[in-house]
């Protein structure tokens, strides 16, 4: 079905040379002199970013920043990301976007029964022509009070490699509900590609 979404994420932008400039500043909090002439090898980046890691110097990590392109999460999913408040949010206005396609998310609980599947799917098309009917009469700001949780939205995020550790010790976790888990996974790996020394699986362990 083609209103069905699923999440994806994009990387748009990073510090340059993020794993770099953690260690480097990580240097310079056990260094008497300044680093801007400083030139780290990869094996002291790697040996630098493990130590702060270990000794809990969490704030040298927020020097390094990632911005994402998130689109497919449901407004449910949404509600739980904009909680982490050292990320910076901006997210697609239904106040200003009419939603003409009407793309949604299904819980796998919902979808993998037939009887909860239709009573869902049933439901979607009544909110569906309800808010079709709605827009046209009132203003959309209005008539989007009538959106499910389901409705599929999209955000770009931007955060420090540290609060993103906090996120991803949160998130991926067993416990974290099945849709952030799903984007936590997505993001993780976006990141794991250009700073793979502080983004992995052995590292989670040591996050906060």
């Amino acid at each position: 079905m083609k209103d069905i979404s699923t999440p994806t994420v994009k990387l748009l932008a990073y510090t340059p040379h993020p794993q770099m400039i953690v260690a480097t500043a990580m240097r310079q909090s056990r260094l008497r002199g300044g680093v801007s002439e400083v030139h780290l090898a990869e094996e002291d980046i790697e040996r630098l970013i493990k130590l702060a890691l270990t000794l809990k110097h969490f704030s040298v990590f927020e020097h390094a920043s990632f911005t994402f392109a998130v689109e497919g999460i449901s407004r449910a999913c949404s509600h739980q990301l904009v909680r982490h408040r050292f990320f910076s949010f901006t997210q697609q206005s239904q106040r200003f976007v009419k939603v003409d396609e009407f793309p949604f998310i299904i819980p796998p609980s919902i979808s993998k029964n037939s009887d909860t599947l239709e009573i869902f799917l049933n439901t979607i098309e009544v909110i569906k022509g309800a808010y079709s009917t709605l827009s046209k009469a009132v203003p959309i700001e209005d008539a989007r009070f009538i959106l499910p949780n389901a409705t599929e939205t999209k955000i770009v995020a931007t955060a420090n490699s540290r609060e993103l550790m906090h996120f991803f010790k949160l998130r991926l976790d067993e416990s974290a509900q099945w849709e952030i888990r799903t984007l936590a996974h997505l993001m993780f790996n976006e990141v794991h590609k250009v700073a793979p020394l502080i983004f992995n699986e052995e590292n989670l362990k040591l996050y906060e």
